[in-house]
């Protein structure tokens, strides 16, 4: 089961993901990273910080984003990631292709370039 929480702030969107990102979630996962892309959203934190688990479904929607981050020059910061769950992004080298940061300060100072 996995919630997601959308809070719109002045220059930027925050998605906080509760729960487990596994193969009967992903697709809600999808849902809310797809419609902030649609909405034209240039910057977009991610909050982990209660992500309990994800799967290879959960890693695949964020793979399958990297390229139209890259292109359309897109701030997607993630957050606030257990240790678990950072070790199979690690595994996997995402943590190389996309922008993870300890907590939120971190991600805000990230897009802001302080």
């Amino acid at each position: 089961m996995i919630e997601i929480k959308k809070e719109q702030h002045n220059n930027y969107l925050q998605l906080s993901v509760e729960g487990e990102a596994d193969a009967s979630s992903a697709i809600n996962l999808d849902k809310a990273i797809r419609d902030a892309f649609d909405e034209g959203h240039q910057t977009i934190l991610i909050d982990c910080t209660n992500l309990n688990y994800i799967s290879s479904a959960g890693l695949g929607v964020f793979m399958s984003y990297i390229e139209e981050i890259s292109s359309n020059s897109i701030n997607f910061i993630l957050f606030g990631l257990s240790d678990k769950v950072l070790k199979v992004f690690g595994i996997l080298g995402l943590d190389q292709l996309l922008t993870i940061k300890e907590n939120k300060e971190e991600a805000l100072q990230a897009f802001n370039g302080i």
